[in-house]
């Protein structure tokens, strides 16, 4: 890959696309492209048809979506369904229509039916129904990936989806309202050491999560980016999964909080278990390096020196 190459950056600013742009900048790429929710929206097809023409990127990676926990699915929906419609459906037909020789597409390991066997294998796709929280969610992701590989069947393009496991780390989202698991777990940890208070956490603590810090997920861009992968999905995780329970006393111990952990068992529990096979990923040459407990830490520590600048609420 010609590291002077233009490649976009959708989301550039979110968890998942400035941890892509790290990775792309310390290796020497040169000619990266991002736009802020101001200057493009990505909902917006004429926005996006006029960016391509004027840009004319070589290669896309499209890291830009409307995200959230369960609480956030539940209440909003439509929003999750369609605004991520929207923005995968602009970017992935421009970079069609505007000649861009590589497109990465950015998904979750929600696409897969609530009750596939574990560990979740990309053939599972479509064999059975989805968690309720967060199929809205999950079912444009589904429609992105299989747009991806209709492009690459019908017009033989290099597009290629990567399905991350549950990922954390530097610029999460830790509003309570609407953060993933992991976020919300240390938010709620911090602020109750602060307070010197107990932590009440949803559902019974049984579900099993496995959770990829997102410098890692970063590297299977690269990777993707760098080398022509034979298929066109791909899950991209650690192959290893914690209990919620076993999460919860691991941040914890990071965070130092000394109080009682109070389980809400009338709230949901979401997906029993999300474990991904990355055999796939694996054998083409990438693994993950980074394990949970040094990823939490690193995570932590980032929380403590950026209190007054982290995204709060991602719906506002």
């Amino acid at each position: 890959m010609d590291k002077n190459r233009k490649i976009y950056i959708a989301g550039h600013k979110g968890m998942v696309g400035s941890a892509v742009w790290r990775a792309l900048s310390q290796l020497g790429y040169s000619n990266l492209i991002g736009k802020s929710s101001k200057d493009l929206d990505l909902r917006n097809q004429a926005q996006v048809t006029e960016f391509f023409e004027q840009e004319r990127p070589e290669v896309v990676i499209n890291a830009a979506a409307k995200v959230g926990g369960i609480l956030a699915n539940s209440e909003h929906p439509y929003l999750f369904l369609m605004e991520n419609l929207q923005i995968q459906n602009n970017l992935i037909d421009g970079a069609h229509h505007h000649d861009v020789k590589k497109f990465i597409f950015l998904g979750s390991s929600c696409i897969y039916p609530k009750m596939a066997p574990q560990p979740l294998k990309e053939d599972y796709l479509l064999t059975g129904s989805l968690e309720p929280t967060n199929e809205w969610y999950a079912i444009a992701k589904i429609a992105g990936v299989k747009a991806c590989e209709a492009i690459r069947k019908q017009f033989h393009k290099d597009f290629v989806s990567l399905m991350p496991t549950n990922l954390y780390g530097p610029h999460d989202n830790f509003d309570l309202r609407s953060s993933h698991v992991l976020p919300a777990m240390l938010r709620k940890f911090h602020d109750a050491k602060q307070n010197n208070e107990p932590v009440e956490l949803w559902g019974s603590g049984t579900p099993m999560r496995e959770l990829l810090h997102v410098d890692d997920m970063a590297k299977a861009v690269v990777y993707a980016l760098e080398h022509v992968l034979p298929e066109h999905l791909y899950n991209v995780g650690t192959g290893k999964d914690v209990t919620i329970k076993e999460l919860a006393h691991t941040i914890q111990n990071i965070v130092g909080h000394q109080g009682t952990i109070q389980w809400d068992s009338s709230k949901p529990d979401g997906t029993p278990r999300k474990l991904m096979d990355v055999s796939k990923l694996n054998n083409q040459g990438w693994k993950a390096e980074i394990d949970l407990q040094t990823g939490i830490k690193m995570t932590y520590d980032w929380f403590l020196q950026n209190q007054d600048t982290i995204k709060t609420n991602i719906l506002s």
